[in-house]
């Protein structure tokens, strides 16, 4: 509900801020020479560079809202600075260099958005563990997010997976929220068997996050069991509140996404387990670390926060406590946490708060 009502405001500011960018672009120096014969005129022209960003909505509608959003942010920060440094000059605005300045810096913050949500790069982590490793080391290599349809089709997907192969994995997690509302079967089946084509040492698992079963069912062409069911073909392990012992020395714990209402609480998922093994968790969304430090898991690997995806937001979800981390690693007692922001992620085509990645993590003894 929280965010429903934030994305509801953010809808009206994107409303009445349309009014406020139609009075900026009237400042310009041809707009205004415009309106001293043809005032009716000079307004209509103020509404061209408005119908140029509508045409991102051949994308979707939130690539609209977003590059609005930002364009009124910037332009009433260049605006407020424009007229704290004319006050100090007392000097009279020659141009309007505020709304140039605006035009150019927001074109070129979401140009690196944009590259940044289509580009995915690779992050490595190392940890240290004294229980035993099979060969002394465990190379595991983990994605989350991947919203099948946003920024990866299951094309794009397969090639990703290729780069994946190329890192020599022994074990490759996927925590959750593989496809979204907008996914079609083709892409999620494609990426199913591009998971069931990678050759590791002791297989592929996968969770479910909050959007695999997607909020408006109806929209997509498959169901969630028709995506468990294509990953169990491709030999993809899905685990729901469930455990693997992958060999004498590791064992993986795969959570049912929070908002699932049957999901067990950690302690009972794990009560009757022998902790002598190294203990993965898989747990989509980042918000359960104090009891999952609690019962001893070695490291635990999450998606869902996408690292932020449009700075601020993350912060946002620290606030509310909706998570207990955004990005990155950090450690409780003798658990390690990790924090994907996702190999892509959900509606929105810009990244401006992180990167989109795959994560390479080596436990060595």
């Amino acid at each position: 509900m929280f965010w429903l009502i934030i994305f509801a405001v953010l809808l009206i500011v994107c409303l009445s801020g349309t009014f406020y960018l139609i009075t900026r672009f009237h400042k310009f120096g041809i707009i205004q020479k415009i309106a001293e014969k043809h005032k009716k005129l000079s307004w209509l022209l103020c509404l061209l560079p408005l119908g140029g960003i509508c045409c991102f909505a051949v994308i979707n509608t939130y690539a609209v809202i977003i590059i609005l959003l930002h364009l009124i942010a910037f332009w009433l920060v260049a605006d407020l600075i424009g007229k704290i440094i004319r006050r100090i000059t007392k000097k009279e605005r020659r141009f309007y260099a505020e709304g140039v300045f605006t035009i150019l810096f927001t074109a070129v913050y979401l140009a690196f958005g944009w590259y940044n949500a289509h580009n995915v790069v690779r992050t490595a982590y190392t940890f240290h563990t004294d229980k035993p490793l099979a060969n002394g080391s465990l190379r595991i290599v983990g994605i989350a997010d991947s919203h099948l349809g946003i920024t990866l089709d299951g094309e794009k997907f397969a090639k990703e997976m290729e780069r994946i192969q190329a890192e020599n994995p022994d074990i490759v997690v996927v925590t959750g929220d593989f496809v979204d509302d907008d996914s079609c079967r083709a892409d999620m089946v494609e990426a199913c068997k591009a998971l069931g084509e990678l050759k590791t040492t002791y297989g592929v698992y996968f969770t479910v996050g909050n959007h695999d079963k997607g909020y408006f069912a109806s929209k997509r062409d498959f169901t969630v069991d028709d995506m468990k069911n294509e990953l169990k073909k491709n030999n993809v392990i899905v685990l729901e509140d469930e455990t693997a012992e992958v060999n004498d020395s590791l064992r993986i714990v795969g959570r049912l996404d929070k908002h699932y209402k049957e999901r067990k609480d950690i302690k009972t998922l794990t009560k009757d387990l022998d902790n002598s093994k190294f203990e993965l968790v898989l747990d989509h969304q980042p918000n359960d670390y104090d009891n999952e430090a609690a019962v001893g898991a070695d490291l635990v690997f999450s998606g869902h926060t996408h690292g932020g995806h449009i700075w601020p937001s993350g912060y946002i979800g620290l606030l509310i406590g909706a998570n207990d981390f955004v990005y990155g690693s950090k450690t409780i007692d003798n658990t390690d946490f990790i924090v994907t922001s996702g190999i892509s992620g959900w509606a929105i085509p810009f990244k401006t708060g992180c990167v989109s990645e795959y994560v390479v993590i080596d436990v060595k003894n």
